[in-house]
């Protein structure tokens, strides 16, 4: 595209509708219209000048609305899609199956396809994060495109502008005026807060430009809140893990290096009593229960720097610390919620081997349901071998014991058990309430004696540093939201012709109620001729034409 030259003899850029200079209609179409198109002053885009090279293409495709709407659509979609299943983040915590699994298990074939497709953790799937990058780069270049001509355009406005240009604005006056009328003009209006600039006959009032920048810091804060969602996906900036602890245990916690948990104790307190039933009278009475208050007493030990990689000797207290419902425990940017527990979870389960005929012990074992041993040893020579542990038995497939997960909910064993009688061993199958001897009848048996119970504390590990920056995303966002709306950019023109003839024209981004307010008074003390809103002209030819065609 080649440069347009205007009849004042400037030289725009392709692509300019209305001359940098004058304001003279530079295409066909603006010189047809009745009104000029003013919203980005007429002004050139590379949008809607260059489409030659890759850059180009890859520029006007970002720079269009409707591709940011579109992509805003898709992510507004997935988002609802989203909604329909639990996130990953609200599994059951009481569920230690793989999510690919329970999602498959739970919700079958459509479970399957939506844990396939990234909705079970959303906001972290690659495609959702690559949507909201698409978007963050459509609001970089869409605010680029408009707003680099324009802020060009009106730092550099002329004050004298040609009669065309002044005719075709909605605001238009054109009438007689004394030798006064500029100076009595330009004090009104400095009265009224505008900034004025005078040129030979002319004059250029304008107050409110800033509101005209209100989009673009919308965008400013849309683009610094799209990127603390991104840097959530950055190793250590956004952590929201699950961690079960049972008591008397002492484990890492998850994403955060050189620190661990020793859960001390559980406890649940439940509402009882004259107070607890005036309270939840209702619930107590439908439910039974109301928890009043579940902790866990946890001691925080951190590595020291010169311990070894698993010595227990290697770590030091750094705090202990009662963790309840809505009171965390924080240390260096983390918090550790209180969310879930379990109780009486089974710890470990004490047998006896025993002569079936006798009812005679060999002695007792007992079998740590987390830890198991392969071969308990008794006394007299007898012992019991471990072929095979199923922390939550769920039957038998083609033979095969299964186990449903890695929970002791219901224990299973597979045992050889040896003694001075039996030294080549017998094989059976133990769960709390049977015994199975797949092999032919036993001469002993091991005798459920007893189960060790703990409790489970469920806990959530969250650190968020992209907190304030999202803040001021949104902070800058509303600051845009309320520079755009509340506030409006309004300009009058004024020249005054060699035979006194006053032109005027007026224009706003938006409320022309005001704009007119403030004409009202600059007319009257400056006695300027009486001004016509052409849009209402317009509105009306409009109306009597369809009133005449609907006649027809």
């Amino acid at each position: 595209m080649e440069n347009l030259q205007c009849q004042c003899g400037h030289t725009n850029p392709p692509g300019t509708k209305l001359c940098e200079s004058c304001g003279r209609s530079l295409t066909e179409k603006e010189q047809n219209s009745k009104l000029v198109d003013m919203r980005y002053e007429g002004t050139a885009r590379r949008s809607q000048t260059y489409n030659k090279s890759i850059i180009d293409k890859v520029w006007n495709f970002f720079s269009s609305v409707k591709v940011g709407v579109s992509i805003i659509v898709i992510l507004l979609v997935a988002a609802a899609i989203g909604t329909i299943l639990p996130q990953q983040a609200f599994v059951p915590a009481n569920t230690e199956a793989t999510i690919k699994d329970y999602y498959a298990d739970t919700y079958g074939i459509i479970g399957k396809i939506y844990h396939g497709l990234g909705f079970h953790d959303l906001y972290s799937s690659f495609w959702f994060i690559i949507l909201v990058g698409m978007l963050a780069i459509s609001l970089i270049i869409a605010s680029l495109d408009r707003f680099v001509p324009l802020y060009k355009s009106l730092k550099n406005q002329r004050v004298l502008r040609h009669p065309s240009f002044m005719e075709k604005q909605r605001i238009y006056a054109e009438g007689p005026g004394t030798e006064d009328t500029l100076k009595k003009a330009e004090k009104k209006l400095t009265e009224l807060k505008y900034k004025v600039r005078t040129d030979k006959n002319g004059l250029l009032a304008e107050k409110g430009r800033f509101a005209r920048w209100g989009p673009y810091v919308n965008h400013i804060g849309l683009i610094i809140f799209l990127f603390g969602v991104m840097l959530r996906m950055m190793p250590g900036f956004y952590i929201d893990e699950s961690l079960w602890i049972r008591e008397g245990e002492t484990r890492a916690i998850p994403e955060v290096p050189g620190y661990y948990l020793e859960s001390e104790n559980f406890e649940l307190e439940n509402y009882s009593g004259e107070g607890g039933e005036q309270i939840f009278g209702e619930a107590l009475d439908r439910v039974g229960t109301v928890a009043k208050n579940y902790q866990t007493d946890i001691v925080l030990y951190q590595k020291t720097e010169d311990a070894l990689p698993g010595a227990e000797d290697g770590r030091e207290v750094v705090k202990e610390f009662p963790i309840r419902v809505n009171q965390p425990l924080k240390f260096d940017g983390y918090a550790i919620y209180q969310m879930d527990f379990r109780l009486d979870e089974l710890k470990a389960m004490t047998f006896a081997l025993t002569n079936k005929k006798t009812e005679e012990s060999l002695g007792e074992l007992t079998i740590d349901l987390i830890n198991p041993a392969k071969k308990y040893e008794l006394e007299g020579g007898s012992s019991v071998e471990l072929l095979g542990y199923y922390p939550d038995f769920s039957g038998f497939e083609e033979g095969e014991p299964q186990t449903a997960t890695p929970l002791p909910n219901n224990p299973g064993f597979l045992v050889k058990l040896f003694t001075p009688e039996t030294p080549e061993g017998e094989t059976s199958f133990i769960t709390i309430q049977n015994t199975i001897e797949p092999l032919g009848e036993n001469d002993f048996k091991l005798t459920f004696q007893k189960a060790d119970t703990r409790d489970v504390s469920g806990l959530t590990v969250r650190k968020d540093s992209t907190l304030p920056i999202l803040g001021l995303g949104g902070l800058i966002f509303m600051i845009g939201v309320a520079q755009g709306m509340y506030f409006n950019h309004r300009r009058f023109w004024i020249q005054q012709k060699t035979d006194g003839t006053i032109l005027l024209a007026g224009h706003t981004s938006k409320n022309w109620f005001g704009l007119k307010k403030d004409l009202d008074k600059v007319i009257e003390y400056a006695e300027l001729p009486a001004y016509t809103d052409q849009q209402d002209e317009i509105d009306k030819q409009e109306k009597a034409e369809k009133e005449g065609e609907v006649l027809l």
